[in-house]
This record gives C-alpha cells, sequence and structure tokens, in this order.
C-alpha cells in the first residue's frame, strides 16, 4: 500500500463518521473527533506549572477541540524526562492543583487525557550534558543492556550511559507508578489515561527486539515483550476502575536503519495492537517510527532558523556538550531531514489495517494536514479520530477553522523550527514568520472565532 496520501479518492466515496460527529472512548464521549495530540508544553512543576498549562492547552478547548491529550508526564519524581521542562505526575499534592486546568477544559465541552511516560533509555541523563553535570548521580532505567550501537556512541563519548538494568521485580514496581499516577491523575479530574508507547520511551523499549534482550516473563516472544503494557494496564485499571478510558501509542518501527536486524514490524506492531484490545485497552494509536530519536518522530525540512538562532546557541552547547558537538548534531539533524521528508498522512497504512482487525477506536495521527485528508480518513474507515501535534504550536486555536470549513488547511509548514529549541528548554511554539503572518491574516479575517468564545491572540 503507498505511504503517501494527498486526500484524493481511491475508493468509495461511502461516509463511515464525519469530524463533527461525537465518539466514545471506553465510556467518555467525546463532542468531535479532533484531537490535540500529545506535544511538550514545557510546564514543569513550578509554582507556575498550571498557569503555563492553561496556557497552552486551554485555547484548543475554547476553539471546540473534541479531546486534548496533554503531553508526556513522569511517572517518577526523578530521572526519565526526555526533555527539559516536562512535567512529573507522581506527587498527589501537584496532581490535584491540576484539576484548575481539567476544570477549565470541562468549562469548554472538551474532554481530556493525561499521557503517562518514563524515558528509560531515552532519558536527559543520556543525552543532556549540562543535566548530567548537575545530577551525576541518576542513571538511566533500561529493559536491557543497551544495543551495541548505543554502546558505540557511549564509547566515543557522544551519549553517556551508565544503565541500571530493571529486575523483574523493579518491571512491576514500574508498572505501579503509572498505576499511582493514573489515580493522581483521575481524582485532579482528567477524563482518561494515556500511555505513551513510542517515541522511543520505555514502553517501546519493552515492545522492540532491538531494546528488549530480557530472558524472564518481559522478554522473548511478541506476546512477553508486550507485557509491560498489560501489567501497566491492569495497574491503571485497578486504581481507576472500569469506566476510566485506558489508551496508548503502538509502534512499529518501519524506517529502521537497514543495519538494524531486529526491530518492530508492521505485522508486529498489527499483533500488538489485536493483543492490547482483546487486553481491554479503550482505543489504540498505530504510529511508524524509528529504533532511535531521530527525523521519522516529526518528519519535515531540516529546521535551519532554529539551529541558527542566537537565542538558543548557549542552550544547545550547555545540552550537547559545547558549540561544536552541537553542531555535529545539527549536521545529523540535517541528514536524517533528507531521509525522513515530509509525507502527509504518514501512518495511514497501519491505522487502516488496524482498525480492520480490532472493535476498539483507532486514533491516527502524523502528517495529517488539511480537512479534506481528515475527512477521507474518516470515510474510508482508516481511523475514528484524528490528531495533530506541532499544528497546535502554530495555532492553537486551530480546531475553529477545521471544524467549521471543509476546505481548511493548516498553516503550519512543518519546518520543525518549534521542535529543536525544546532541548534547550525553550516553549514549543511556532517562531516561523511566514506562518506568523498567516496566523495573524487569519485572525483579523475572524477565522478563530467562536459563538461565546472571543478570539484572543496567544503570546
Amino acid at each position: 500500500m503507498p505511504q503517501s496520501f494527498t486526500g484524493e479518492s481511491d475508493e468509495s466515496d461511502h461516509i463511515v463518521a464525519r469530524l463533527e460527529d461525537p465518539l466514545e472512548i471506553g465510556g467518555v464521549e467525546l463532542p468531535n473527533r479532533l484531537y490535540r495530540a500529545p506535544l511538550l508544553e514545557c510546564a514543569g512543576n513550578g509554582e507556575d506549572a498550571v498557569e503555563t498549562l492553561l496556557r497552552e492547552l486551554e485555547p484548543a478547548a475554547e476553539s471546540g477541540v473534541g479531546l486534548i491529550c496533554q503531553g508526556a508526564t513522569i511517572v517518577r519524581g526523578e530521572g526519565g524526562c526526555a526533555a527539559p521542562g516536562m512535567t512529573r505526575v507522581h506527587d498527589p499534592a501537584f496532581v490535584s492543583r491540576l484539576s484548575r486546568l481539567t476544570d477549565a477544559v470541562h468549562d469548554h465541552g472538551s474532554r481530556i487525557f493525561v499521557q503517562l511516560e518514563h524515558g528509560g533509555l531515552r532519558s536527559m541523563e543520556t543525552w543532556h550534558a549540562g543535566y548530567r553535570a548537575e545530577n551525576p548521580e541518576l542513571r538511566q532505567l533500561a529493559v536491557s543492556r543497551p544495543p551495541a550501537v548505543l554502546r558505540l556512541l557511549d564509547r566515543v563519548g557522544f551519549l553517556d550511559y551508565d544503565p541500571h538494568v530493571l529486575s523483574t521485580a523493579e518491571v512491576y514496581d514500574l508498572a505501579a507508578d503509572f498505576g499511582r499516577s493514573a489515580e493522581y491523575a483521575v481524582e485532579a479530574g482528567y477524563d482518561g489515561i494515556h500511555i505513551a508507547g513510542a517515541n522511543m520511551g520505555i514502553v517501546q523499549q519493552f515492545l522492540s527486539p532491538f531494546y528488549n534482550r530480557r530472558d524472564d516473563e518481559f522478554g522473548g516472544s511478541l506476546a512477553a515483550r508486550t507485557r509491560f503494557l498489560e501489567v501497566a494496564y491492569d495497574e491503571i485499571r485497578e486504581r481507576v476502575g472500569p469506566d476510566v478510558p485506558v489508551v496508548t501509542k503502538v509502534p512499529a518501527e518501519t524506517t529502521a536503519p537497514a543495519f538494524v536486524r531486529r526491530h518492530l514490524s508492521l505485522a508486529d506492531g498489527i499483533r500488538i495492537c489485536e493483543r492490547l484490545a482483546d487486553v481491554g485497552f479503550d482505543a489504540l494509536v498505530p504510529v511508524q517510527a524509528s529504533v532511535f530519536w531521530d527525523a521519522s518522530i516529526v518528519r519535515g525540512a531540516f529546521p535551519a532558523r532554529a539551529w541558527r538562532d542566537e537565542r538558543f546557541r548557549d542552550g544547545y552547547g550547555e545540552a550537547f556538550g559545547s558549540k561544536p558537538r552541537a553542531a555535529l548534531v545539527a549536521l545529523l539533524n540535517w541528514l536524517q531531514s533528507l531521509k525522513y521528508d515530509f509525507d502527509p498522512a504518514w501512518n495511514r497504512p497501519f491505522t487502516r489495517r488496524v482498525s480492520s482487525r480490532v472493535s476498539v477506536p483507532v486514533l491516527a495521527e502524523g502528517g495529517i494536514r488539511t480537512r479534506a485528508q481528515i475527512d477521507r480518513l474518516l470515510a474510508e474507515g482508516a481511523c475514528d479520530a484524528v490528531g495533530m501535534g506541532r499544528p497546535f504550536y502554530a495555532e492553537p486555536r486551530l480546531p475553529a477553522r477545521l471544524l467549521e470549513s471543509p476546505n481548511a488547511a493548516v498553516a503550519c509548514e512543518n519546518c520543525n523550527n518549534c521542535t529543536v529549541p525544546q532541548a534547550t528548554g525553550a516553549r514549543g511554539v511556532c517562531r516561523t514568520p511566514s506562518v506568523l503572518a498567516k496566523r495573524g491574516e487569519l485572525r483579523e479575517s475572524g477565522a478563530y472565532d467562536r459563538p461565546g468564545n472571543p478570539d484572543r491572540e496567544e503570546s
């Protein structure tokens, strides 16, 4: 099946669902089928964390989005963050403060899920030089000994590994942390739990034969490698009860480099989805990526403007160890951008096949940029809901346009200039002049206005 997708019809135009139709996930009804996919909000856990989250997320609810998936939050009190500024949800006192956020989202008629995460080998204690220097006692949690190629990068000084391989008992402890964090979130008013199952976090590391070489009940066969997700699900379900939706991303490592012989195939990803649906997961988000944290996750243009921006030069040097090393990372980013060019709706082949195999809702995200593409995906039954990520950085009130106009297209140019500065702790916002100009024109034309929700531009 071809990977590219432009929205033109190649099958019957029978409409299965419309974007404006409600959707039920695990007993929770979403007012429509558009959702804000998980992004980095860079809110942290400080006194201004709730205000930051309100600033980042409430505009989507005000403009009519059906569901907001708050970006990856960490289930433990130390380590595990893949980027600066990630929020931790291990502390019930802090999480209870987030009820202001959930109340605000509900006041606008939207729903909100929280994404639970631990970075494992992808954590900052691996790649962020400044963070390592400040926290020399931290070790990465590892599913198994790191693969040979990562150990080589450690030996040459590009990464820094001092991993702690989880014992069987510690795996159960980590799953329990997911359960406890879910309980705190539900008590704070979150409508559902989203397990971060991809983007090279620790859940993907359990699932992937590239990372998982365990010889206990959590390693070996595909079924055994899926067991961590099942145990985490059981922990969550025991603590939040049967009426709270639990969803997860499911990876297929289809863009893994040729030298990586052991990885999750598309068929493996489909089998994992089938198994998780049988276990009781209420919705699934199939995504295609690599075994590495690379441009396959976002795809699109090389973010040259962001790498050249003087405001972030010192931050890049701190993150990567020096300005010359940061320049080397930028070079690698450029090489990746040549391979992982933007591909509209790149997860469509995966979501279509999963949709035909499971009875729970399938959510699609990744490269969806026009209302025509959305309508096509829903019409052909390739998914039950559609999410967008980076376009919300460009247009925080994007749903008002997408829900109103069948001809709407996002202002986002897939330039990735919003993502690279996050390595320094900078906010995830659009900084591309042409996109900001387009947003301004749309605002002036009233494109973001909704009855009862006066338009106000986000800084």
